[in-house]
């Protein structure tokens, strides 16, 4: 199987679980998938390997702390160690994914800003290629950043009985404010300079749809773009 059929039949199996069991395994599941360089696929098989053997052992009257130990983040550890890490060829089109979805809803919300705040007011939509391209860096760099820090708030909140979930809120909602002052902050005050192009939102908005309707069918037939 794919890593998206191993996926929905994990998802399937894991219905199957008490509780307690549930609780062990999805914070092993979810500690392994956080872990972006390891091959999907690979870490996929072994996950659902995991869930038949804990599923077989509850048959039997077994818990998870039974069957995989009493520290399961240093048995989750052990296996990330061994799971081989995913090809570059298969990376790159999942990063360059991201990248041209992000750019497709840039374009989509700007035509959409546009035309309606120029119901109100003239607006200019002129761009400056290289003031745009800073801005886009910027913006990019605060996505990437804020997903590392969700994604270690979540890997430190695993393997916790107790877990405080509204501190965590505040953490990234803090954090987001944050970043998003900052491309606010870079995209008023940044001199604006290079080439200029007069991108209308009628042109921003086909532009980003004709982008983000060919990232969902290269997603559909697998072409590496997850």
């Amino acid at each position: 199987m794919k890593a998206k059929q191993l996926i929905e039949e994990n998802n399937r199996k894991r219905e199957l679980l008490n509780p307690e069991n549930n609780h062990y395994y999805s914070d092993m599941l979810i500690y392994i998938r956080l872990n972006l360089s390891l091959s999907e696929q690979q870490s996929e098989e072994v996950l659902l390997e995991m869930l038949d053997h804990l599923i077989d052992g509850q048959k039997e009257g077994k818990t998870a702390y039974d069957i995989f130990g009493d520290d399961p983040k240093r048995y989750a550890d052990d296996i990330i160690h061994n799971l081989p890490k995913e090809k570059k060829r298969e990376v790159i089109p999942f990063l360059l994914g991201i990248v041209l979805h992000l750019i497709s809803w840039m374009l989509i919300l700007r035509g959409v800003g546009i035309l309606v705040t120029s119901s109100f007011r003239e607006v200019e939509s002129t761009v400056y290629l290289f003031s745009s391209f800073i801005i886009f860096a910027v913006i990019l760099a605060s996505v990437a950043f804020g997903v590392w820090f969700i994604f270690r708030i979540i890997q430190q909140s695993l393997f916790h009985q107790a877990k405080n979930e509204k501190k965590n809120m505040v953490m990234v909602g803090g954090i987001g404010a944050l970043l998003m002052g900052i491309v606010i902050t870079v995209g008023m005050f940044l001199p604006r300079f290079g080439p200029t192009l007069d991108f209308t939102w009628w042109a921003s908005l086909l532009t980003g749809g004709i982008l983000w309707i060919i990232i969902t069918m290269l997603r559909r037939v697998n072409v590496g773009f997850r």
